[in-house]
């Protein structure tokens, strides 16, 4: 089963706090830029109510995956690795993590230590550049095990997504979630 959320609608600083579909404000695109940590933290709580329901309605947590795409990604990340659920997985698309400087400088200590994470980027992107995705799968690498993560990129891919992607979710999907009997 895939349950798919829609981002709430909110003023958005990056875009002259026009309201947009958004897990979080925005303030700036570099890897410095001030992070709305309210706003991100909150968010996070959202998607662990949300495996919680999923729990109560009989799937073991680590049989779900969170996933998104640039703030949903992002978003998955944080959420897994501060989640008190074992999960399956997580498949963050053209993201970073974000608050990534209040995780601890090594491994962390949570049930998700272990996690798989299928990490993917266009090197062609200019919202969120392939630097970002670099920072977080080095971070990654330095508070999970890094036999369990795996970085594509693809030659090309702007902020979006091909079929090359689309086909190495499916894999990662397929073997961190196989079929029950």
């Amino acid at each position: 089963m895939v349950r798919s959320t829609c981002r709430p609608v909110m003023p958005v600083s990056l875009n002259m706090n026009m309201a947009m579909p958004s897990w979080f404000d925005i303030i700036g695109l570099s890897p410095d830029s001030q992070e709305d940590e309210v706003g991100i933290k909150q968010a996070a709580e959202n998607v662990k109510a949300l495996i919680d329901q999923e729990v109560k309605n009989g799937i073991p947590s680590n049989r779900i995956i969170l996933g998104g795409f640039s703030q949903g990604g992002a978003l998955s990340l944080y959420t897994a690795l501060t989640t008190q659920q074992k999960l399956a997985g997580v498949v963050a698309l053209s993201c970073w993590l974000p608050l990534r400087a209040s995780f601890p400088q090594g491994p962390i200590s949570g049930v998700n230590k272990e996690i798989a994470v299928l990490q993917c980027h266009g090197d062609c992107d200019p919202l969120v550049p392939l630097m970002f995705g670099s920072l977080t799968v080095e971070k990654l690498k330095s508070m999970i095990n890094p036999a369990n993560i795996t970085f594509r990129t693809y030659s090309g891919m702007m902020h979006s997504s091909c079929i090359e992607e689309m086909m190495d979710v499916k894999q990662f999907i397929d073997k961190h979630l196989p079929p029950v009997d």
